[in-house]
């Protein structure tokens, strides 16, 4: 097992807290090796993810679904079992869990669904207006300077 220190790059860099946290913390789920439920991330479309879990004998009380700062977190919470059952095997796990996902920014969740004991949860990347890409026209030398002649005279007219 092999464990990384990050405080060193915390002394060094300004601004890249959540960054340095992610990676602190993506090695912490790996020493775990808790894989319970066993999930699927797909991409579904150039912005758009699903997020499949496979929760079988859960039920949608027993489910707990949240987003908060850039962190999504999945809860299954299951009843005490009945005291009269006797199992002869027990290869079904019904046992209690908390799944997190760390979301990009702007990552909405936008459904979720539970269907056959798969839950589904569907998420969309949407950009604000001023983060997408835009053209800037070019003006060639004449126009330009036209236009900028055009707007002083426009402004000398509205300071009179």
């Amino acid at each position: 097992m092999t464990t990384f220190d990050f405080s060193p790059l915390f002394r060094s860099t300004i601004g890249f807290d959540r960054l340095m946290n992610l990676m602190e913390s993506s090695t912490q789920w790996a020493e775990n090796g808790n894989g319970y439920p066993p999930y699927n991330i797909e991409k579904t479309g150039s912005d758009t993810y699903r997020i499949t879990l496979a929760v079988a004998g859960f039920g949608e009380d027993e489910l707990a679904i949240e987003s908060r700062d850039a962190l999504l977190v999945v809860e299954g919470r299951k009843g005490e079992p009945e005291a009269n059952a006797a199992f002869l095997h027990r290869g079904i796990a019904g046992r209690s869990f908390k799944r997190q996902f760390q979301l990009a920014d702007h990552v909405k969740v936008v459904g979720a669904s539970l269907n056959n004991g798969l839950l589904v949860i569907d998420l969309v990347r949407e950009l604000p207006e001023a983060m997408k890409p835009r053209r800037i026209a070019i003006e060639t030398s004449d126009a330009s300077r036209k236009a900028l002649e055009a707007k002083a005279v426009e402004g000398g007219r509205e300071a009179a």
